[in-house]
């Protein structure tokens, strides 16, 4: 599988028209789409230039399979069918393509491949390739970039430096001594979003439960923060379905517990106005309403709770006011089927403010502010073929 660069394939688009949405949360806000027909985007930032740059984890291939993290038995099966999408002055251009993908077979579901890109303060963009299992199972087809990994890119030839080699850290040192949030039982590794800062980018794996920093120039990798868990009470688990295969978490049918012990599964970073690290935390299965959490991380590692009461955040960010963006990749349990997102503005003194709720707010993946103060979100990011970046005014 070789990274290639297609030949000019650009469609422009008109902006669709504007959707004013009010929300029971005194939220009066604009939402238009400015890019669609994404297979399953993610993380998305600016250039220097103002272009929009949005990864997409592809809808794997018909390569290799492995045991997925599916409740439904499916195998994942890569392909070369990843890439990175640039949207400047109403065209969308699919700039790089050929990137390693994974999905679930025949959905196209559940991805993995390119998760985020990152520009620093010189406009060199990087960027985080996924993976979402074991990393002894990764290195598939021979020769391929491999997955799990942050690289240095090169937008112009598509030449991939590799800086870190996350999964392999993972499989080397298990920093949180759990196993994995799917239905593996196995160590798992997943990077799923990163920010930079100064000369080091910060990176969070979502299956290792730990928030990682790296040299820009490649140097050494290491374990800034193990992202602790948090005990919940009186969880509700679904019923499995005939042939539903539930992670092993779950308890036997009628056998709930009073409390169980749920993993952190950070999804997102962002540096804060203080110059601390900030991070997001989807929580483990299953996936508790009102118990996902925005951590703050201090230079030396401590991990402490700056706000909470959310639910299966996917990403944050905060403006150049201090305002914290909370993006919730849905309301409700994953297992429940319910794909209504929320965007919530928690404002310096805490104040908070449902900015949309549903309302074609759907498994939204990631999001990024603008120069012009726009809040732009990847959203239907479950999904092939459907994903949308969205554009929100206030």
């Amino acid at each position: 599988m070789s990274l290639s660069l297609i030949s000019k394939l650009v469609h422009s688009f008109a902006l669709l028209s504007s959707l004013i949405f009010i929300f029971p949360a005194q939220a009066e806000v604009t939402i238009s789409v400015v890019a669609n027909d994404l297979d399953n985007p993610r993380g998305l930032n600016f250039s220097s230039d103002g272009s929009l740059y949005v990864t997409e984890s592809g809808v794997g291939g018909d390569g290799r399979c492995i045991p997925g993290p599916s409740l439904q038995g499916l195998s994942s099966c890569v392909g070369n069918s990843g890439a990175v999408t640039k949207i400047k002055d109403g065209k969308q251009e699919r700039l790089l393509t050929g990137l390693p993908s994974i999905a679930l077979r025949p959905t196209g579901t559940t991805a993995a491949g390119p998760q985020d890109i990152v520009f620093d303060a010189y406009n060199n963009p990087y960027l985080l390739i996924g993976y979402g299992g074991n990393p002894e199972t990764r290195d598939f087809p021979e020769g391929a970039p491999s997955w799990g990994q942050l690289y240095q890119v090169d937008l112009l030839t598509g030449h991939l430096k590799s800086l870190a080699d996350l999964a392999k850290y993972e499989l080397d040192n298990n920093a949180d001594g759990k196993d994995t949030l799917d239905v593996s039982g196995e160590v798992a590794s997943n990077p799923y979003a990163f920010t930079i800062k100064g000369h080091t980018a910060y990176i969070v794996d979502a299956a290792a439960n730990d928030l990682l920093s790296v040299s820009l120039n490649g140097g050494s990798l290491s374990v800034l923060s193990v992202l602790p868990t948090q005990t919940i009470k009186d969880p509700i688990f679904p019923t499995p379905a005939p042939g539903q295969v539930l992670p092993p978490e779950a308890p036997p049918p009628g056998q709930t517990p009073a409390e169980i012990e749920i993993q952190s599964v950070p999804t997102g970073v962002a540096v804060g106005p203080d110059d601390a690290l900030y991070v997001s935390e989807y929580t483990g299965f299953p996936f508790p309403v009102g118990k996902a959490r925005v951590l703050r991380v201090a230079a030396d590692g401590k991990t402490t709770v700056y706000a909470e009461g959310f639910t299966q955040i996917s990403d944050l960010e905060f403006d150049r006011q201090g305002n914290l963006y909370v993006l919730q990749y849905a309301n409700q349990p994953q297992w429940t089927g319910s794909v209504d997102g929320a965007l919530i503005q928690v404002a310096p003194d805490g104040t908070r403010i449902t900015l949309v709720s549903g309302n074609g707010l759907e498994s939204p993946t990631a999001l990024t502010i603008g120069r012009d103060g726009a809040i732009y979100i990847s959203n239907k990011g479950d999904r092939p073929k459907e994903g949308q970046v969205l554009r929100v005014t206030k």
